[in-house]
């Protein structure tokens, strides 16, 4: 009896679903911090030769399905970890949260396989159908109910040479080229004497290797007397972050860091996501404490607010005496986070934000816009935690001087999350050919270039503070003056060929 169940479960149709969910953990492995691009483009080209086998699309979807499942499952190990900072009352919500998201997201790989083999025609149509359709896919998941571009394929190359291509396409591009490069060995023709789509992958993969190394390489002229900027990082990990007891160790902690003398001295000093204990309007003399262990340097924090009935995630740019020199509201939040949808019929059962501090949660602030830092600084980008994660979020103003983003990566643990979150930094940075730099509660704290490089960095679950140089900018990179509409308008035009064919058949 046992031993039909288990060749039941591995004969077809019921093995490639399994296989597939392998292939989409060893995808995984291509994400930070394991950063093993190899075998995640290996992973990735098995997936798309087992979609490019379904027969139906019910088979190709279930395949594909079953791989992104696999892929979000490991990639995204870190969502259960806001769960476990109140264990007693949240707890139990964690392994739900990660198979819900994890089969959640799959369903728009799901899709992509369904298209693959309902247009496809032979193992290389569905194979090039499903590359067009996932990398489809993969955009929409950064803009439908919110938006969420976490763990693209592209993003395997963060950290690598061909990183660099984002700048031409951005991370959705990427994804594209990336699901190209991994399909080639079965799109062409392989076998004994016949190896053309894996030879022609490898030397894809080199020369874009090649191609980035060159342009990281490539000299920029720096300023002779660059501004210094401060990022302070307090370690206040999330259960201990608002016990009673323990907020005036991390408020006299940062302002300790703050009055650190510096040779050469800062021009400006940032504290992280809700570093504040106190809200900005219940401040008494808590800014004028601020500013006088800054010694009058202007310091932006991370402080929550209200304006009436209305809790806002804001960043404050504290000036001498405690001044208010600028105010930014952070305006894409995360859903079931910072609030929760339909919160009116939820907040009845105890159903709240994880990160906020009521049952409403937070309102979202009236979009990007530019904090003016000096003569000196110029004009930053203010970006608070998650919405880093946003390219589209970057292109809502003029061009910025630099980018600076305060985040709480302790919401998201010690082991992958904060890594990952680190990295999508420095892709954005490499999207807008900007500095970027993030001051995190637990880090990693860094100051990034304009070409993804971290020059200087606190690590993880270390107090301390760093003082360093900001970067210049570079030229506006293409993808900064397009967006993602080029890549939109080539998948748009390679999709409506396949239904095309597929309407004359």
């Amino acid at each position: 009896m046992r031993l039909a169940r288990f060749r039941r479960v591995f004969a077809r149709p019921a093995w490639p679903t399994w296989a597939a969910f392998g292939l989409g953990l060893g995808l995984a492995l291509g994400q930070a911090p394991w950063s093993l691009w190899p075998l995640a483009l290996c992973a990735l080209a098995g997936l798309i030769w087992l979609v490019a086998r379904g027969e139906t699309p019910g088979r190709s979807a279930r395949i594909a399905w079953a791989g992104g499942a696999g892929h979000f499952a490991l990639a995204l190990s870190w969502i259960v970890e806001p769960f476990l900072v109140d264990i007693r009352h949240d707890g139990w919500m964690a392994p739900f949260a990660l198979i819900l998201m994890a089969a959640g997201l799959a369903l728009f790989w799901g899709a992509a396989g369904a298209f693959a083999g309902w247009a496809g025609r032979g193992p290389r149509g569905r194979a090039l159908a499903f590359v067009l359709a996932l990398s489809a896919a993969e955009l929409a998941r950064g803009y439908v109910l919110t938006g969420f571009p976490w763990a693209l394929p592209g993003h395997v190359w963060i950290g690598a040479p061909q990183m660099q291509l984002a700048a031409l396409t951005g991370q959705y591009g990427l994804t594209l080229v990336t699901l190209l490069v991994a399909a080639l060995p079965v799109l062409l023709p392989v076998g004994p004497g016949r190896s053309l789509g894996a030879g022609l992958a490898v030397a894809a993969v080199a020369g874009l290797g090649f191609w980035g190394w060159a342009r990281e390489a490539a000299r920029v002229s720096a300023e002779p007397d660059p501004p210094q900027v401060r990022l302070i990082q307090p370690n206040a990990a999330q259960h201990l972050k608002w016990r009673r007891d323990m907020i005036p160790v991390f408020w006299e902690r940062q302002l300790a860091y703050t009055a650190e003398p510096g040779d050469p001295p800062p021009d400006l000093i940032v504290w992280p996501e809700t570093a504040v204990p106190f809200w900005l309007e219940n401040a008494g003399d808590g800014l004028k404490q601020i500013s006088r262990a800054a010694g009058g340097v202007p310091v932006a924090a991370g402080i929550q607010r209200s304006d009436g009935p209305l809790a806002y995630n804001s960043l404050a740019v504290i000036g001498a005496g405690g001044r208010l020199l600028g105010l930014y509201d952070k305006h894409h939040l995360v859903p079931f986070g910072e609030y929760i949808p339909g919160a009116a019929l939820l907040g009845r059962f105890g159903i709240r934000g994880l990160a906020a501090n009521d049952v409403y949660g937070y309102a979202p602030g009236p979009g990007p816009r530019l904090l003016d830092f000096g003569a000196r600084l110029g004009q930053a980008l203010p970006l608070i935690c998650y919405e880093a994660v946003f390219p589209q979020d970057l292109r809502g103003t003029a061009r910025p001087r630099w980018i600076l983003q305060v985040t709480n990566d302790a919401w998201f643990g010690t082991r992958t999350g904060p890594y990952q979150h680190l990295a999508l930094a420095r892709l954005r940075a490499v999207e807008t050919g900007l500095p970027f730099l993030r001051a995190a509660n637990t880090g990693v704290s860094a100051v990034i270039d304009g070409r993804g490089r971290v020059l200087a960095s606190l690590p993880l679950g270390r107090a301390g503070q760093i003082t360093a140089p900001l970067p210049p900018a570079l030229a506006e990179t293409p993808y900064a003056r397009t967006g993602d509409a080029p890549v939109l308008i080539l998948l748009c035009l390679g999709l409506a060929f396949f239904v095309a064919t597929r309407a004359m058949k």
